[in-house]
């Protein structure tokens, strides 16, 4: 097994990285393929099949106490390491004990309360935050921006392989165009100065940079919010810029909401909650609202209607004068 154990791993992101999955998603799958592996004492995946992963998934649930997306990403870790990698699909599980999935409503904040949320910020980390809140985007996806996916013309911006590897376009608000515009300029900048000094590669997606070779050094594909240092490509070996690390902006809008006072668990998400619920409180379309979500199914857009400030479920208190 010693011999085996990193063979197997080599195919694992081999075959992850040739569909082009996310380094996240590399990531997590290793992740559960270990902890899969040392769950039956160390026995590789080849000996084993249906009855060991139900075996470790019922474990996760049930002495693990795991959320249900968990459970389920560890069951598509495997699920992938059997179809793609060892060529042996799982046949249906039987006996699997299931996480329950608890019914949570998003953390949403008041307009008031983002704005001194963002009232404690300041640069990049402010502009990341607002865009968020402004156009609704995930964290990864604000920090994926490259320069040449914002179009003021036209007032909006285009989210590169969002969730679920999907196009969309959504809203550039109005506020941002010159905090965004004076971050192009610093990009610029710092563009020039990684030219000068020999570098200036952005890293580019799938192959990209094989069908433009001269793209990555273009100023459109820098990232919008670059990382402060440069690191390895690890598709090519080259140094590149990559963007701003996730945790820089989660870190921020913590404190932030601290020192504001709010007294939510206030997270990156929420702003991105917040501006589902406050487009419906304005009478947006639902429809529209899902588009500029990038969600695939309206019922997952439906949850912002249970926390509108309407009060609980819309209903007046009799304690309240009519």
């Amino acid at each position: 097994m010693a011999t085996r154990g990193p063979r197997l791993l080599d195919r694992v992101r081999r075959a992850i990285r040739v569909r082009h999955y996310s380094r996240r998603t590399e990531s997590a799958y290793t992740h559960w393929i270990v902890r899969f592996i040392r769950f039956h004492g160390i026995r590789h995946p080849e000996e084993m099949g249906a009855p060991e992963v139900s075996q470790f998934l019922s474990h996760l649930a049930v002495e693990g106490r795991v959320a249900a997306s968990t459970q389920n990403q560890a069951l598509n870790a495997l699920v992938f390491l059997y179809t793609h990698v060892l060529g042996r699909p799982l046949p249906e599980l039987a006996g699997v004990v299931r996480a329950r999935k608890p019914r949570k409503l998003p953390v949403v904040l008041s307009p008031e309360e983002v704005a001194r949320l963002l009232d404690q910020l300041s640069g990049s980390r402010r502009i990341a935050a607002s865009l968020l809140y402004g156009s609704g985007l995930r964290l990864l996806e604000a920090l994926q921006l490259r320069v040449k996916d914002l179009d003021f013309a036209r007032g909006e911006l285009m989210v590169r392989e969002g969730k679920g590897r999907r196009d969309r376009v959504t809203v550039l608000p109005e506020a941002l165009r010159g905090p965004l515009q004076a971050q192009i300029r610093q990009v610029r900048e710092l563009h020039r100065r990684d030219l000068a000094e020999g570098f200036g590669e952005a890293p580019l997606p799938n192959a990209l940079a094989r069908k433009y070779p001269g793209a990555p050094r273009e100023m459109a594909w820098q990232f919008l919010f670059p990382s402060g240092r440069r690191g390895p490509n690890r598709a090519t070996g080259e140094i590149c810029r990559f963007h701003m690390a996730p945790s820089t902006v989660q870190r921020a809008v913590k404190h932030a909401a601290l020192a504001a006072g709010i007294a939510k668990r206030a997270t990156c998400h929420s702003l991105r909650h917040s501006f589902a619920t406050h487009l419906l409180e304005r009478g947006h379309d639902i429809r529209t609202v899902q588009e500029l979500l990038g969600h695939r199914n309206v019922s997952t857009t439906m949850i912002y209607t249970h926390v509108l400030n309407r009060g609980g479920l819309g209903v007046k208190s009799p304690l309240d004068p009519r």
